[in-house]
């Protein structure tokens, strides 16, 4: 099964899930990895489907605030830790590339990072209490999908500003048209199955993934591992919160 190897490397990076570690891994498979990319959302959205369910008897509120908890538990925080960073040092780096970058690699976390952790987690659990009261638990498969797809496109499409960083060898050595192809047929497949909702949402998140980029190629010529980082949390929460709302109200 030549796909599996890409699939539990790309497992093993992006969450925290009990998996077999592939070792030893070159820059090239990691690269090759970067296909497997949207097929881990698609895990960690099945896992936060199941866990709705799960959940069901509990009230709505805590029901979100559990699948929440669940869904930052299985990436180790990875994203949201890429989320403060970049928002400490956006704010901190007064417009500056070099300040920036210098802030990005600081571990503190200043008042910009935690106002960015608890908007976004906030608005996440409200957006999910939203679908669970609307009984459109397929909706949780689509913001993970999404984000992780954008991370594709992110990598692809913008320079990596950090030498010798993991995210320089995924974009150097990922097969381009696997790669986004994977990325664009699984994103169109899950949009399908989750109607208009879903097309809403992934339109929400494709416009997120192009501000939070044109934001980083003018403030520091290209990305970082922590900037992509942040790109997923904003990508989930944009398209999480677009397909919320439609399907919350009479559209």
């Amino acid at each position: 099964m030549p796909w599996l190897r890409p699939f539990l490397i790309a497992l093993t990076f992006l969450t925290r899930l009990p998996a077999p570690a592939p070792t030893p891994v070159d820059e090239h498979e990691s690269g090759a990895s970067l296909v497997a990319y949207p097929l881990v959302g698609a895990v960690i959205g099945a896992i936060l489907v199941l866990l709705a369910l799960l959940t069901t008897p509990l009230p709505n509120l805590l029901q979100a605030c559990i699948i929440v908890a669940a869904w930052i538990i299985i990436t180790g925080a990875l994203h949201i830790d890429g989320l403060a960073d970049s928002a400490d040092a956006w704010i901190g780096g007064l417009g500056s590339r070099t300040q920036t970058l210098a802030i990005m690699k600081d571990p503190a976390c200043g008042p910009a990072a935690v106002t960015a952790i608890v908007m976004v987690v906030a608005i996440k659990i409200a957006a999910v209490m939203a679908i669970i009261e609307a009984a459109a638990l397929l909706l949780l498969l689509l913001a993970p999908i999404v984000a992780r797809a954008g991370l594709v496109v992110l990598l692809m499409t913008t320079p990596y500003v950090r030498s010798g960083g993991i995210g320089e060898s995924l974009s150097l050595y990922a097969p381009p048209l696997q790669a986004l192809g994977s990325a664009a047929l699984i994103t169109f497949i899950i949009a399908l199955f989750n109607g208009w909702a879903g097309i809403v949402g992934v339109i929400a998140g494709s416009l997120m993934l192009a501000l939070a980029q044109h934001s980083m190629v003018r403030r520091i010529g290209g990305t970082t591992g922590d900037t992509a980082g942040a790109s997923v949390e904003l990508t989930e929460t944009a398209a999480l919160a677009a397909a919320a709302t439609l399907v919350a109200s009479s559209w």
